[in-house]
């Protein structure tokens, strides 16, 4: 493999994005009419997820460059070899879909990579832009991966796999599929499992870390099935579409609550520790919600 070249399979991309998003939004307007409840969209909320998402495709444009010398440099230290055959990329793709897991719940469990993450979580819409409101800060995510250069898989390999996996997730990001088949909603990532991720209900929260994979959550207990309406959004929801503030307002806090008179342990633990974190110790979790019924989904696709 050329190891000069990193691919970019995302900015090409693009063009479907913009494309796909404003044909949802019609068609999301068109079921609303026929009386289906969804959320729908809201200009200013899809112009503030579009702005992350290209803040996010100018950033990456250096940030993939460090992150591949990074794992550049790490394949170069161990003697492991993958290679780059079939079998290699088909132990690649459960490889890097288990990185993305942790990498997944490590910033949704500690604040200090929650600030970098909540980016994605902070819209009350739930749609194909909400996948585009991405992190202005990604170097938080690099040492989830970098495993994988160790354990022999080519750095251009890593990068390609990566971005497979961003790719699959976007269509995930919609109201207008509904389940899928049980065989698919058992193995795999979808609509359904991914609007359970999106929703602030207190028996949703940090449920469905799946990347392409369900199964990892199904394995590691972190799975909840929609059972009641996903309520989206943060448990204390923005009230700015401005992109800087978005990208950096839980950074902001951190500082401030971490500028707070106490011990250096709680200033840490304001820091690094969960998010929902008070002084005093961890607040008894709310008691889950009473299910309602979920209004039968959607069995269109957009």
């Amino acid at each position: 493999m050329d190891a000069t070249h990193i691919p970019d399979l995302i900015t090409p991309a693009i063009p479907v994005f913009i494309i796909t998003v404003l044909a949802e939004a019609l068609w999301v307007k068109k079921l609303r009419d026929e009386g289906r409840s969804m959320v729908g969209h809201t200009l200013k909320d899809s112009a503030a997820s579009l702005s992350m998402g290209l803040g996010n495709v100018f950033i990456n444009v250096v940030w993939k460059g460090v992150a591949f010398a990074g794992y550049l440099a790490l394949y170069h230290l161990t003697p492991l070899r993958v290679g780059t055959g079939p079998w290699a990329w088909v132990l690649l793709f459960f490889a890097e879909d288990l990185c993305y897991y942790w990498f997944h719940r490590v910033h949704h469990e500690s604040r200090f990579f929650w600030a970098s993450h909540v980016v994605h979580h902070s819209s009350q819409h739930y749609n194909l832009s909400t996948a585009l409101r991405q992190t202005w800060t990604p170097p938080t995510g690099w040492a989830f991966w970098a495993p994988l250069a160790l354990l022999g898989f080519h750095p251009v390999m890593i990068i390609v796999q990566q971005s497979v996996s961003l790719l699959y997730q976007y269509w995930i990001h919609t109201e207008t599929i509904g389940r899928l088949p049980r065989p698919l909603e058992w193995v795999l990532n979808t609509p359904s499992h991914h609007r359970v991720h999106h929703a602030s209900n207190p028996r949703y929260l940090d449920k469905n870390y799946a990347g392409i994979l369900i199964i990892w959550d199904r394995l590691f207990g972190t799975f909840e099935p929609e059972t009641e309406r996903p309520v989206y959004g943060l448990t204390k929801n923005l009230q700015t579409f401005n992109p800087l503030r978005i990208a950096t307002h839980e950074f902001v806090a951190i500082a401030r609550d971490a500028l707070k008179p106490g011990s250096w342990k709680q200033r840490l633990s304001y820091v690094f520790r969960n998010p929902a974190w008070k002084p005093g110790g961890d607040a008894p979790p709310s008691p889950p919600s009473a299910p309602t019924p979920a209004p039968e989904p959607a069995r269109t696709s957009a």
